[in-house]
């Protein structure tokens, strides 16, 4: 069978087309990156506003944990039933619920850790709500909010497989294709080709979170934000 997957990755014959493995790639970084930014659209806001508030924490968190146990097929056969067809927007639904939960809860938990005696020290510098948000406590949270966008990402890239189960494309489509036609070395070949993808995604972030957090981020922004602010307030 490892064989059979190496001859199928390595037949070029697989790569070009339509239906190619070129494509397929294409079409799942599609779905994923597209149900991301709808997910963290919705969550980063919800995230930010009860972090920084620390009001309705306790209801926003557990209906993020809830959706986040829903089973995936469950949640999108439901999807297909209230929606009454099937089609890209019942996977695209189901995958922009099942990001939502990371990014809501680590986007929350890096808002609401920032050290509350930083926080003062700012209100008492006479930064508003909204200045206190933007300049302190988002560079703090940095780091969790990347985070949480990194493992809402690797949870759509897997995840995006549905796709195939409702007659769409992606890297799914040689899974589901595979199975029915009892092609196991294609079969293998989608789910490897799934986890490389997720694996250099990942990676990706890991890069961005390094050019964007640097060493020593939270000192720095908790000293020199709210020095600089007297002379912002006094010009």
């Amino acid at each position: 069978m490892i064989q059979g997957m190496l001859d199928f990755l390595t037949d070029p014959a697989n790569w070009s087309g339509a239906e190619g493995i070129g494509n397929r790639i294409v079409q799942h970084v599609w779905y994923t990156f597209l149900s991301l930014g709808m997910a963290a659209v919705i969550a980063l806001p919800v995230g930010l506003l009860i972090g920084h508030t620390r009001r309705g924490a306790f209801l926003a968190i557990n209906l993020g944990n809830a959706a986040r146990a829903l089973p995936t097929l469950g949640l999108l056969t439901l999807i297909v039933l209230l929606m009454g067809r099937i089609g890209f927007t019942p996977v695209l639904v189901a995958l922009v619920v099942l990001g939502i939960p990371p990014i809501l809860t680590s986007t929350y938990a890096g808002v609401s850790g920032v050290d509350p005696a930083t926080v003062d020290a700012a209100r008492g510098m006479g930064m508003t709500g909204g200045e206190i948000l933007r300049k302190v406590e988002i560079p703090i949270a940095l780091p969790l909010i990347i985070s949480g966008l990194r493992s809402a990402t690797l949870q759509i890239v897997s995840t995006a497989t549905i796709a195939a189960i409702v007659a769409l494309g992606g890297l799914g489509r040689y899974v589901v294709d595979g199975l029915s036609l009892r092609d196991f070395p294609q079969m293998l070949s989608g789910a490897v080709l799934v986890a490389l993808l997720a694996i250099a995604l990942d990676l990706l972030f890991a890069l961005a979170a390094r050019f964007t957090i640097s060493d020593g981020l939270t000192g720095r922004v908790t000293k020199s934000t709210i020095q600089t602010t007297p002379a912002e307030a006094g010009s």
